[in-house]
C-alpha cells in the first residue's frame, strides 16, 4: 500500500481523537475477499452444496460470503456462469439497506460496474422494472456486460447524466440507488490509485458533484420511495453534512433506520449540523468489521406529486416475429416472452410498463432476444444466460472435471453423444454458459469471441 496523505491522517486524528490509533493500525491488516450469489441462477443452498472456495457468510447480506483470494474464483467456470458476482463485502450494505421488493421500479444512478444493480435484481426477482445508469460510456459498456452475465430480464442499461435523466423520469422510482462518485477514501487499503488522487480540493469537488446528483435523484423519486445514499469515503463533507444540506432542503424526508443498521457504527451528528437524526445513517469502518470504508444513509420521501410517464409500444405484428415463434417452438419450453421490441433485427423483450426510451442512449433494453434473419432466427449469448437447463428443449450438460468445459470457454467445438441436432444450451453443474449448435456429432460453438478465455 502507498503511504497515506498526512493531511488525510490529520483530518481523521482530528475526528476520531482516541478512536484514531485503531483505525490507523488497521490498515496493516489483510484484506478481505468477497463475492454475492446470483439467486436469479440458482438458490444459494444449491451453490452452497457445490462450493470448494468460500470460507464465511457476511453478516449484512443474506447472499454475501467471503473467500479466499488464492482460489481465484473470477476464473472458474462458475464466474462465467454468472453464478456469482465479485463484490467487496461492504459495498453489499446499501441495497441490503434498500428495502427493495419483487414489483418495484428501481434507479441504480451511478451503476457502473454492476455490483448494486445486479444486487438490486436479485431482491426483484424479475419482476418490476431496474434502471441501471452510467454517465461513462465506456463504464456503461462493462456494466451492460455485467448485466448479461447474471441473466437479468428486466433491465435498462442507459448511458445518461443525472441531469438529463431527471427530465425523462419524474418522480417515477419506488428506490433509486445513488452510489454516489467519491473521494475514495474508504478504498485506500485496497488501492493505491486512490491514495495518489485523493487531496482537499478532490473532496469538494465530490461533495459539489454529489448534491447535484441528489438533487436529480430527488426529481426521479415517487412519493414513499427511498433514495439509498452510500459513498465508500471517510470525509464528513461527502456524507454526514450532505445528508444533513438535502435533509434541510427537502424537509418531506426523513432518515430511515434500517434493519442492518446494527451491524455498522451511527453516523455523527458532531460531524454535520447536530442533528440527531444522522446517527440512523451507517458508517462502516475497516477496523470494526470485515470490509472497507462505507457509508450509507437511507433517504424516504413522505410527500410530493407523482409524475406521468409516457411508455414504449411493443410490436404485435405477428409477422415480424414469425421466425422468433419458429424458434421458439423447437427450441424452448416451460417459459414465454412477451413485450416485444425490434431495433433494427434485433429483438429484445421489455419489462412490463418500460417507459419510453426513445430519446435516451439505451445500451441495454430488457432481454436481448436475438437477431431475425432472412429464414431463421439466431438467439443472443443474453438469452442463454437468462435460461435455465428446464427452460430448453436440448441442453449439453457439462460438470466441472469435464475437459469439454474449458474447450468450450475457449471457443473450441465439443463432441456430444446425443445424435439431435439444432441450438442447444450448454451447461455447467446445471448453469448455463451460452450457446452451442449441434450436428449430432459435435456442437458448434457459439460462445462470443470477446468473452472467450486464453488457452
Amino acid at each position: 500500500m502507498a503511504k497515506l496523505p498526512q493531511q488525510f491522517c490529520e483530518k481523521m486524528k482530528n475526528l476520531l481523537q482516541n478512536e484514531y490509533n485503531e483505525f490507523i493500525t488497521g490498515y496493516d491488516n489483510d484484506n478481505y475477499y468477497s463475492l454475492r450469489i446470483n439467486t436469479l441462477k440458482g438458490e444459494k443452498e444449491d451453490f452452497q452444496r457445490k462450493d470448494t472456495f468460500c470460507t464465511g457468510p457476511v453478516e449484512w447480506c443474506d447472499t454475501g460470503y467471503y473467500y479466499n483470494n488464492e482460489t481465484r474464483p473470477g476464473r472458474h467456470p462458475y464466474h462465467h456462469a454468472g453464478v456469482y458476482y465479485i463484490q467487496e463485502a461492504s459495498a453489499m450494505a446499501p441495497v441490503a439497506a434498500a428495502g427493495i421488493q419483487p414489483g418495484d421500479k428501481v434507479l441504480d444512478l451511478c451503476a457502473a460496474p454492476g455490483g448494486k444493480s445486479t444486487q438490486a435484481a436479485c431482491r426483484l426477482k424479475g419482476m418490476g422494472l431496474l434502471v441501471s445508469n452510467e454517465i461513462v460510456s465506456s463504464r456503461a459498456k462493462i456494466l451492460s456486460g455485467n448485466i448479461e452475465r447474471m441473466g437479468i430480464k428486466n433491465a435498462l442499461v442507459l448511458n445518461e447524466s443525472p441531469a438529463d435523466l431527471e427530465k425523462h423520469f419524474p418522480a417515477f422510482f419506488d428506490k433509486i440507488i445513488v452510489d454516489a462518485p467519491c473521494s475514495g477514501e474508504g478504498m485506500f487499503r485496497k488501492d493505491d490509485t486512490a491514495i495518489k488522487e485523493w487531496s482537499p480540493q478532490q473532496v469538494e469537488v465530490c461533495a459539489n458533484r454529489q448534491s447535484l446528483i441528489l438533487e436529480s435523484a430527488h426529481k426521479m423519486l415517487a412519493p414513499g420511495g427511498r433514495i439509498v445514499y452510500s459513498t465508500c469515503t471517510f470525509a464528513p463533507e461527502e456524507n454526514e453534512m450532505m445528508v444533513a444540506q438535502f435533509i434541510e432542503k427537502h424537509p418531506e424526508y426523513k432518515i430511515i433506520k434500517p434493519e442492518v443498521h446494527r451491524y455498522f457504527s451511527p453516523g455523527r451528528p458532531q460531524w454535520a449540523n447536530g442533528n440527531i437524526r444522522l446517527e440512523n445513517t451507517m458508517r462502516l469502518f475497516p477496523h470494526k468489521l470485515k470490509g472497507e470504508g462505507h457509508y450509507v444513509a437511507v433517504l424516504e420521501k413522505t410527500d410530493g406529486d407523482t409524475g406521468r410517464i409516457k411508455y414504449t409500444r411493443t410490436v404485435t405484428d405477428k409477422k415480424s416475429l414469425e421466425e422468433w415463434h419458429k424458434f421458439a417452438k423447437n427450441t424452448l419450453k416451460n417459459i414465454e416472452f412477451k413485450n416485444f421490441y425490434l431495433f433494427g433485427t434485433t429483438l429484445y423483450s421489455l419489462p412490463d410498463n418500460t417507459p419510453d426510451f426513445s430519446k435516451l442512449k439505451v445500451l441495454r433494453a430488457g432481454l436481448q432476444l436475438g437477431e431475425i434473419k432472412k429464414g431463421r432466427f439466431e438467439p443472443s449469448h443474453s438469452l442463454a444466460m437468462a435460461l435455465k437447463p428446464e427452460n430448453v428443449q436440448q441442453c449439453e450438460y457439462l460438470s466441472l472435471d469435464d475437459e469439454r468445459v474449458e474447450k468450450y470457454l475457449t471457443g473450441s467445438e465439443i463432441t456430444t453423444d446425443n445424435d439431435s441436432r439444432g441450438w442447444r444450451l450448454v451447461a455447467v453443474d446445471g448453469y448455463s454458459i451460452g450457446w452451442g449448435k449441434s450436428d449430432g456429432n459435435v456442437i458448434k460453438n457459439h460462445y462470443p469471441k470477446g468473452l472467450r478465455i486464453m488457452k
